[in-house]
């Protein structure tokens, strides 16, 4: 989402600075003072805090994950949140995309197929696969862009991709659950091939997700706006155009745990280790140009009312805590569809399909039980 994209970017910079007066403590060290004696001979004197202050900060500016990390997040008790693949295959899609998808779970269950959000990839549903796979087929696939997937990158070729899914999947009819972008993406399909989602969709899930340009339902929604055109879409034409100078100051950021603080503010109280270098290796390891031409798309996005004229049951759920998607974007969706229920996880942010997944995948599971039973 572009909330946590513009903070990794001043994070970025952050880290960047660092590594700058490391380099500059070095020189000022080594350069020392030229100091005369009594006997008329000039001596270089260096002051070794110099030398230790800049050794200190370039260990930070490349280890610093390991100090920052136990700092800002719970050590992991049981299943560790992990970027895990399992046995997927690349789809050439009709478009002329390439898509990768992975199919685990249950084959002889209700099928549903989950959509992850921007800047992600599939193995975000790490802790989803475990759970609902016990009764479910699931299949995950990475968004173009991201991952192991190439293809346009539109909120609109992103449902025309879903809906190539859910025709492959072979299933009469599937449940879709979508974070985030994901569930904007389901919204995009319901609007733009209200046939198709009607005929094969038996249910939705959308989570943490807006209905929306998402910079108006974000935290701080009008100077974020009114910055937009003169500041953020600047910034990011030019990370599309300099993506390997971005790309090594995002690893930067990475080792030195400055970009784990930028993802962090995404999750909320109950957040992890695993779950917190979970995400931000994967904002890490995606391309930036290809983040920064996601987050342009979400500004042009629209599908207000796009559920309006669905009967298919919507499940809405939101983190009370979310600032990148607040809980009123997610309260209005559940509002404009007619079948929809709405739920709301305390304590959790964004990301709250990972602090909190037990009680994500509880509703996920008691939904698709009620609109595509077994006996089905």
């Amino acid at each position: 989402m572009p909330f946590l994209s513009i903070v990794r970017f001043l994070a970025t910079l952050v880290s960047l600075g660092l590594l700058g007066l490391t380099a500059y403590l070095l020189w000022a060290w080594y350069e020392g003072d030229l100091v005369r004696q009594a006997d008329g001979d000039l001596v270089r004197v260096r002051e070794d805090w110099w030398l230790w202050v800049a050794v200190g900060l370039g260990l930070f500016s490349f280890l610093g994950k390991f100090l920052v990390v136990p700092l800002l997040a719970r050590p992991d008790k049981s299943e560790r949140s992990r970027p895990e693949r399992g046995a997927g295959q690349i789809v050439e899609q009709p478009g002329g995309s390439e898509i990768y998808i992975e199919e685990t779970g249950l084959q002889s269950g209700p099928t549903l197929i989950l959509t992850h959000g921007w800047a992600l990839d599939s193995t975000i549903w790490h802790y989803a696969r475990q759970s609902l796979g016990k009764s479910f087929r699931i299949i995950v696939w990475d968004l173009p862009g991201l991952g192991r997937s190439k293809g346009r990158i539109s909120l609109e070729s992103f449902a025309a991709e879903l809906g190539s899914i859910i025709l492959r999947s072979g299933a009469d009819k599937v449940v879709l659950v979508g974070h985030s972008i994901g569930g904007m993406t389901i919204q995009t399909l319901a609007r733009d091939r209200p046939e198709l989602f009607l005929e094969r969709v038996a249910g939705a899930v959308l989570l943490n997700t807006t209905y929306t340009n998402p910079l108006k339902t974000m935290i701080l929604s009008g100077f974020v706006q009114a910055i937009r055109w003169p500041l953020l879409e600047p910034l990011m034409r030019l990370t599309i155009l300099l993506q390997p100078l971005a790309w090594l100051s995002a690893w930067q950021s990475y080792l030195s745990g400055t970009a784990h603080i930028a993802n962090r503010l995404g999750f909320g109280k109950y957040v992890t280790r695993s779950q917190l270098n979970h995400v931000t290796l994967l904002a890490t390891r995606n391309p930036p140009g290809e983040v920064q031409k996601g987050n342009l798309a979400m500004f042009r996005w629209n599908a207000t009312g796009a559920l309006r004229d669905t009967d298919v049951p919507i499940l809405v759920i939101a983190g009370e805590a979310d600032i990148v998607t607040r809980p009123d974007a997610s309260r209005e969706l559940a509002r404009q569809a007619p079948r929809a229920q709405f739920e709301v996880i305390e304590g959790v942010n964004h990301m709250g399909m990972l602090e909190r997944a037990d009680q994500y995948n509880s509703a996920i599971s008691a939904f698709v039980e009620r609109v595509l039973p077994k006996s089905a």
